[in-house]
């Protein structure tokens, strides 16, 4: 008898929807998965096979088949084992249906834990456009799958693989209903107040001009002028995000599996702040296993580049097409893929190597060095960056710490 569950995987930054067929048959005794599968979705079968004997199931000694469809498409990643198990379970006749259609996520451990996984909030915006209400998710996975339900969507999160069999046989029926309120995941804030930086009127206001605008922005002055604070503060002035930014970012981080950073943040904007030793690869995203990288992780938000000079310079070059386009396009193995890159790029540096220039009484650097410094920076990617700052020492009077300074909110 044939049975199947609905699943999904992750194909660059979209979900797409995956029917689990499994047939238990006479015949030869064997396992057999099909449907153009990679090596780990081939290995699920050991792992299904322990985490069944941990619960007392067994797999029947019968020929069995599961399909993973469209066979057109390569299937990777862990997210099939737990609808693989389910699928045979229910084939097999070991358990009962409850009678409602039900959308499974999940690796399975060797002891019958279910695992998180990559990529959940996209997998069940993914069920939803087809038109499923229930879905089982990973425990670890629910922040994520609360943030994408809705009204009428039940959410699963289960522990073990037999908490999910309670489910599809109708023995748990207490879902998650509640969708995550924006303001616990999304809200502007920032780890550094305005009214932290003392003095820079100046630099303050190039920061509130480029903020309203989004507009590129380069901070040019010595060490300790303050350069780094007011880029990190920066956060806490941008505009609050739509629901559809939201969902965006939201499903950036999930497929990055870096989504417990959103909430570790205060739920803000993307700041991304990446060392300057950082690949062009690491930046720009790819590999042999297509994955997003800095640039994408910072779509909203910031990325700002801390001495800017120290960048390897075929890396920086990488900036130079999504500065204008807001998207990358990326070519892996299997194909190409176009990662949205939409983001304010904040970049500071020091006027020289030794970085006190134009103070020629501290300034040991020659005029030659001066330019050769300076030249690391291409004049096409300094045409990109909209304003650009001189940033002075602050001075002893504007350290007075009785002087008021605005606050994030006000501005």
């Amino acid at each position: 008898m044939v049975k199947n569950i609905k699943s999904a995987m992750i194909r660059g930054l979209n979900s797409m929807s995956v029917c689990v067929e499994s047939d238990v048959s006479n015949g030869l005794p064997m396992f057999e998965l099909v449907g153009f599968v990679s090596s780990e979705v081939k290995e699920a079968k050991e792992r299904v096979r322990s985490a069944l004997m941990s619960f007392d199931f067994s797999l029947p000694v019968k020929r069995i088949t599961v399909n993973l469809s469209p066979a057109t498409e390569r299937k990777s990643g862990t997210s099939f084992d737990l609808a693989i198990a389910l699928s045979i379970l229910l084939s097999s006749g070991d358990i009962k249906e409850c009678g409602e259609e039900f959308f499974v996520l999940g690796e399975l451990s060797l002891d019958g834990r279910v695992l998180p996984i990559k990529g959940v909030l996209p997998m069940i915006e993914c069920g939803k456009e087809g038109g499923i209400k229930n879905f089982i998710v990973p425990e670890g996975n629910e922040e994520e799958a609360l943030f994408a339900s809705g009204e009428g969507i039940m959410i699963y999160p289960v522990k073990t693989l037999i908490e999910a069999v309670d489910v599809i046989e109708g023995k748990k029926t207490d879902g998650e209903r509640t969708i995550k309120k924006k303001d616990v995941l999304f809200k502007p804030a920032g780890d550094i107040d305005f009214k932290d930086i003392r003095g820079q009127k100046l630099l303050k206001r190039a920061c509130e001009v480029a903020v309203s605008g989004m507009h590129n922005f380069l901070m040019v002055g010595a060490p300790g002028s303050g350069k780094t604070m007011t880029a990190r503060a920066i956060p806490s002035i941008l505009p609050p995000l739509s629901r559809e930014e939201e969902l965006s970012i939201a499903s950036i981080y999930s497929i990055c599996g870096k989504f417990g950073e959103l909430s570790r943040e205060g739920g803000r904007r993307p700041f991304r702040s990446p060392h300057h030793s950082i690949s062009t690869r690491l930046l720009s995203g790819g590999g042999s296993v297509a994955c997003p990288g800095e640039l994408t992780l910072s779509h909203k938000g910031v990325l700002f580049l801390d001495e800017l000079t120290e960048f390897n310079e075929k890396t920086l070059e990488v900036l130079r097409q999504p500065l204008e386009d807001g998207w990358i396009k990326i070519y892996h193995d299997r194909g190409e893929e176009n990662y949205p890159a939409d983001f304010m790029l904040v970049c500071a540096m020091n006027p020289c190597r030794c970085g006190y220039y134009p103070d020629r009484k501290r300034c040991r650097c020659s005029l030659s060095e001066l330019r050769q410094y300076m030249q690391k920076i291409s004049r096409p990617l300094l045409d990109r960056i909209d304003i650009s700052v001189e940033v002075k020492p602050l001075s002893f009077s504007e350290a007075d710490l009785d002087i008021k300074e605005e606050t994030s909110e006000a501005i």
